[in-house]
């Protein structure tokens, strides 16, 4: 063994080593949508007196923390995203209603001597007076007002606040508070003043204020001396709060005051069974699909179709080991990307063996031939590199754009999408050339050459051969039915207009199971009942209940909910999006900044590697993808959304993948012979690669078409958006890609260049050299 496949075998043993050791030793970290629970994101605003920046909205999620330590939340995240953006994760928590208004409250306590009480509601109820004093409603007697001094003691000063039973009235639950420095001397010269008025007065009650309402106001006990007060540094709450409530408040106390406010932007919330069953679901599809994808290629090319299979399998390994080592989170999107990706995945593999059967089939009259199995194998991994790169990064645009413009599970496709592309690289051209190079050397696969598969013409390769189609030609005719299904996508749009999911319009969805059946009539006319006339009632997967609203609060939610439980028995919330206005515009704007960047990068890229001629093929026939997805889904009625979104970047990095493999082609056999007429050879192109683009689709419809059926509603429309796409695409390549490459070419010549030598003199074989002395471009 010469020195590189020994280095090519170290490495592979290696990383696999190092994914099995990371696989079997920690688990993946879920997203929410997998697990269960309730996602928050709040928006810090200004204050009077403090600007909503970066550095206040840090203070707010740390006092955030603190609260939802608090609440004892198992595996709580919060983390800030840019300037404004709060993320509050709650694993377990279910009713988003407690939640939100726990961690969404400023929690302003404060403490005020009481001046006075009234029977009549004071003009100033609530605001503060001239004096600094105020009036609010008295807490222990119903349509009694107290007035009160100004503010003595904020909740800054509470160091601690424990819920615990009122040992001496046994009657319910109250808040011990434990002061830090000067406040318990600020608590001792507050209770000493009251302690100097009479018994039953109102000026002998100290107020505790949260938020404006008077939690309690106790008298000061008796045995508390005049001007002394209550020292020691603690006190308590009482109320007759509920174990709960005192919970609740003494988090928000403890939490202390935000230095900001907040509005809640966005809250999902998914039920703990909806991602079980997606995972059950995905995983399904995952071994159906491999299982599928590795059965055609076997058939496809025998023994190194099978090693291609054990690599894809080694490949999932490796993903899910890169997945937990770099601590990324894995979402529904994301483990639709990451079974997705396994379908990419065998592009690489097919491009190669097409190219070593290629060089095979070029010099099968030698008789030498069988005995060189490892010449066309290797030259094969040699040339496929290039397409093999150029088709990767163009999708690795696409995953970023996804990261970076994408929120919520949607960005978790971006990560996994990435470490699939990377990994598939390391799949195909490690892996697989180790097991194929092993392979090829052993004397039983020399004596029988016809079990490696590449030394077979192909069924795609021999009609081929057989017809010697013009794929190219014809291009005007081609380009008008091109344009004429654009004119029917875009008529699809401004006839029947677009779904926009509530990530783009904001609003709420909710989607309820009920144990019983409820006819969606029945369902409509209760949720109609219950005060939301204007509500979207739909049927959404197997019988549950889709609610569809403008604003819709929490307690709202839960109105609907008790409505259609008269109707379905016991209802649970499986899914729950809401969606603030101003966040649907954000992401609007960012899913077309997205789109935007993704075709002008894919631009540049391409006119760096390629041509400009050939960009602006490539781009356009991107295009036209894309709009023939939209339209479709105009058509279909289906949601337009950030899964949607996420499938469209893909669909962009797939088309301008298949494109590129076919122009990587042309770009190959103009160096060897720029005068040869275009038109010729990008239909030698074409007809090359087509073997491959049949493949490779097959491969990638497997998987979808398992997601399609297996992943239930929430990625059935993800699988169709990318059906068609991946369908759509490989057409585009061969009607729309390369008859505008060749038009634009012929109106934009390049400056002629001389052949480059370096093609025949620096071949580093005979076999290579004598394949290409019998022109590598046609179909043998």
């Amino acid at each position: 063994m010469s020195r590189a496949p020994m280095w090519r075998a170290i490495v592979a043993l290696g990383v696999i080593a190092a994914s099995l050791f990371f696989a079997l030793t920690q688990s993946a970290r879920l997203g929410l949508d997998l697990r269960g629970g309730t996602q928050i994101v709040l928006e810090t605003k200004d204050s009077p007196v403090v600007r909503a920046d970066a550095e206040s909205t840090q203070r707010a999620l740390e006092v955030l923390r603190q609260r939802v330590d608090a609440l004892g939340v198992s595996e709580p995240s919060l983390y800030r995203s840019g300037q404004q953006r709060i993320f509050v994760e709650l694993p377990g928590v279910q009713d988003p209603r407690e939640a939100a208004e726990v961690i969404g409250r400023t929690a302003q306590l404060t403490v005020h001597p009481v001046q006075g009480a009234t029977y009549q509601q004071d003009a100033n109820q609530g605001k503060p007076a001239r004096d600094g004093s105020r009036t609010l409603a008295d807490p222990d007697q119903k349509g009694a007002f107290l007035k009160l001094g100004p503010t003595v003691l904020t909740g800054e000063g509470v160091r601690d606040a424990e819920a615990v039973f009122d040992q001496q009235k046994m009657s319910g639950w109250m808040v011990n508070l434990a002061f830090r420095g000067q406040a318990g001397k600020d608590w001792a010269r507050v209770t000493g003043a009251a302690a100097c008025a009479p018994q039953g007065a109102p000026e002998r009650r100290v107020a505790i204020v949260l938020d404006g309402k008077v939690l309690s106001a106790p008298d000061v006990n008796a045995d508390v001396a005049c001007e002394v007060g209550i020292s020691g540094g603690s006190t308590q709450i009482t109320g007759g709060f509920g174990r709960e409530e005192a919970r609740d408040l003494a988090a928000l106390v403890k939490g202390g005051a935000l230095p900001v406010p907040v509005d809640v932007v966005e809250q999902r919330t998914v039920g703990p069974t909806l991602g079980a069953d997606a995972i059950a679901a995905s995983t399904q599809a995952a071994i159906i699909g491999l299982a599928l994808t590795g059965l055609f290629i076997i058939v496809v090319y025998r023994l190194l179709g099978a090693l291609a299979t054990i690599a894809l399998a080694l490949y999932g390994l490796i993903s899910y080991a890169a997945l937990i080592a770099l601590g990324a989170t894995l979402t529904l999107p994301g483990l639709a990307g990451f079974v997705l990706a396994i379908g990419m995945a065998v592009d690489a593999n097919v491009l190669v063996f097409e190219r070593a059967r290629e060089e095979y089939l070029g010099v099968r009259a030698l008789k030498s031939a069988s005995a060189h199995l490892d010449k066309p194998l290797s030259i094969g991994f040699g040339k496929a590199w290039s397409a093999v790169v150029d088709s990767n990064v163009t999708t690795l645009l696409a995953a970023g754009l996804l990261f970076f413009f994408a929120t919520g599970p949607v960005k978790g496709f971006g990560v996994t999408l990435s470490i699939g592309v990377l990994v598939s690289m390391i799949s195909a051209l490690v892996i697989t050339r180790v097991l194929a190079d092993f392979a090829v050397r052993r004397r039983f696969v020399r004596n029988r050459p016809g079990l490696t598969g590449i030394t077979s013409t192909g069924r795609v390769r021999a009609w081929l051969a057989r017809r010697e189609p013009r794929l190219v030609h014809h291009r005007r005719r081609r380009l008008g039915v091109s344009a004429l299904l654009i004119v029917v996508a875009v008529a699809g749009i401004g006839l029947r207009g677009l779904e926009f999911g509530v990530e783009f319009t904001g609003g709420r969805l909710v989607e309820y199971s009920t144990s019983r059946p409820v006819d969606v009539d029945a369902a409509r006319t209760a949720v109609t009942d219950a005060g939301f006339p204007r509500a979207v009632v739909q049927e959404s997967g197997d019988g549950d209940i889709s609610v569809r609203t403008g604003e819709l609060s929490n307690d709202q939610q839960h109105t609907i909910r008790t409505a259609l439980a008269k109707e379905g028995g016991e209802v649970t919330v499986e899914r729950d999006e809401l969606i603030g206005p101003s966040l649907g515009d954000e992401l609007r704007r960012h899913a077309l900044i997205a789109l935007g960047i993704a075709v002008a990068t894919q631009l540049i890229y391409l006119s760096v590697r390629f041509r400009w001629t050939f960009a602006a093929a490539a781009v356009s026939a991107m295009v036209h993808d894309v709009l023939l997805v939209v339209g479709l889904f105009a058509w279909l009625g289906r949601p337009v959304d950030s899964v949607f979104l996420a499938a469209l970047l893909t669909v962009i990095g797939y088309s301008v993948n298949d494109t590129v493999v076919v122009f990587d082609r042309v770009r190959e056999a103009r160096r060897r012979d720029p005068a040869a007429d275009l038109g010729t050879t990008a239909n030698k192109a074409v007809i090359q690669t087509l073997p491959r683009t049949v493949n490779t689709g097959m491969g990638a419809l497997f998987i979808l078409a398992a997601l399609a059926v297996l992943g239930g509603d929430s990625l059935a429309d993800f699988s169709v958006a990318l059906i068609a796409g991946v369908v759509i695409g490989m057409a585009s390549t061969v009607f729309t890609a390369v008859p505008i490459a060749v038009q634009l070419e012929g109106s934009r010549p390049a400056p002629p260049v001389r052949p480059e030598r370096s093609e025949d003199s620096g071949a580093r074989s005979p076999l290579e050299r004598r394949g290409r002395a019998r022109d590598s471009g046609a179909v043998v």
